[in-house]
């Protein structure tokens, strides 16, 4: 049986009707003195977002939440409500900013994170007290109010919190890799929420007591405790990046989350009951604030488990020739990584942005080489892949004359 030759993928050579014609050989072109430093690959980007839709849902839900605080405290109230909410929202961002400084989170996880802290979970919250005031009708009772305080919100609230985190652990597992990615998105969706709530509070505390009574509730909220619901849903977070660190699949993963979201909870009753049931300044020098520098000292360990980690996967990509075992030392601790920018300073034309993205590569390289030793990443040697492109091309940059 005869075969027909395979059709040339080559173009036929039509002329177009604007080329001009060929009357000289060009000069000859010398060789490159060096191979040319590639173009720089993206990593991929997939299973480092959270879905487009349920963004969606949270604009119309934020419309809903807009409404609802105008037509309760008004917009004069809210608008000053918000502005006085920013102030603990800003300081506590940088704050959990520092901590996630190692391996940066990516910005529209972030973004997320927050909005649905500020917009679903606190929808959940007002929708859930909604129903209890309809089935129950309003009981004005000193036990209902305790209840509300130390039972009800601490459960709907860190279940409406931790299901936040819960979906980015789930669509967004190449970008949670561990404990201290847990703990962000957990900060991150607790500041969110505590903004929300804080308008609300401030809003009411100025209609209903002027200057001196927001001013006692900014303190009270805004300046003794804006890290509470951050640390509540840390825990929750906490134990979603020790599911990740152990390769956990989502289903897997539940049992974990549902610790966490244990420990949230008691977390935020006891906080709620020291204001209820106990004196609040004396439980909070005596318990709260020895419970926050706990918290600040795990933070620590933390990072200094991701900096090991960061030495060790580099390590491996030193003795394979990618890395110097000077430039694994550099990247593997923050004063290393403080005199590299010090140094790239005093290079021509200031290359410190050039070393920043060298660090940032090379640690989310340790982090895919990480994803690939755990096997929970099929995609980890396509990052691998382009993150190594990407510091050769940035390394080449920093030395070039």
């Amino acid at each position: 049986m005869s075969t027909s030759p395979r059709p040339s993928l080559t173009p036929p050579d039509f002329p177009s009707p604007l080329a001009q014609p060929h009357v000289a050989l060009g000069a000859a072109i010398p060789a490159a003195v060096a191979a040319p430093v590639a173009v720089p690959i993206t990593a991929a980007r997939k299973g480092r977002n959270a879905p487009i839709w349920i963004s969606g849902v949270l604009v119309l839900v934020l419309i809903g939440l807009v409404a609802y605080f105008l037509n309760a405290i008004g917009p004069a109230a809210s608008i000053i409500g918000m502005v006085l909410a920013l102030v603990p929202l800003v300081g506590v961002f940088f704050a959990v900013r520092l901590v996630d400084r190692w391996e940066p989170e990516p910005v529209g996880l972030v973004v997320f994170a927050i909005a649905w802290g500020a917009i679903a979970a606190v929808a959940i919250a007002l929708g859930v007290d909604l129903a209890l005031s309809t089935v129950l009708g309003a009981i004005d009772s000193a036990a209902a109010e305790a209840f509300t305080a130390v039972i009800q919100a601490p459960v709907v609230e860190e279940i409406g919190k931790g299901l936040g985190v819960l979906i980015i652990f789930a669509s967004a597992r190449r970008a949670f890799d561990g404990p201290v990615d847990g703990v962000v998105y957990g900060a991150l969706v607790g500041a969110g929420f505590a903004f929300t709530e804080n308008i609300q509070y401030f809003a009411v505390s100025l209609i209903e007591g002027g200057v001196l009574d927001v001013s006692t509730t900014f303190f009270l909220r805004g300046i003794l405790s804006p890290f509470a619901h951050v640390m509540f849903t840390s825990v929750t977070g906490f134990a979603l990046g020790f599911a990740a660190r152990l390769g956990y699949s989502t289903a897997r993963a539940i049992g974990l989350w549902l610790v966490g979201l244990a420990g949230a909870i008691v977390l935020h009753g006891f906080w709620n009951g020291s204001a209820v049931f106990f004196d609040f300044f004396a439980l909070y020098f005596t318990a709260q604030v020895p419970l926050f520098v706990l918290f600040i000292v795990g933070i620590i360990a933390l990072r200094r488990e991701e900096a090991r980690l960061t030495r060790s996967r580099l390590g491996e990509y030193a003795a394979a020739g990618w890395f110097t075992v000077q430039e694994v030392d550099m990247l593997a601790t923050g004063r290393g990584r403080k005199q590299a920018l010090e140094w790239a300073a005093t290079l021509r034309g200031d290359r410190r942005p050039i070393m920043r993205g060298f660090i940032a590569d090379a640690t989310a390289l340790a982090a895919a080489r990480q994803r690939a030793i755990s096997g929970r990443d099929p995609n980890a040697a396509e990052d691998e892949r382009a993150l190594l492109e990407r510091t050769v091309a940035a390394r080449a940059a920093l030395f070039a004359m």
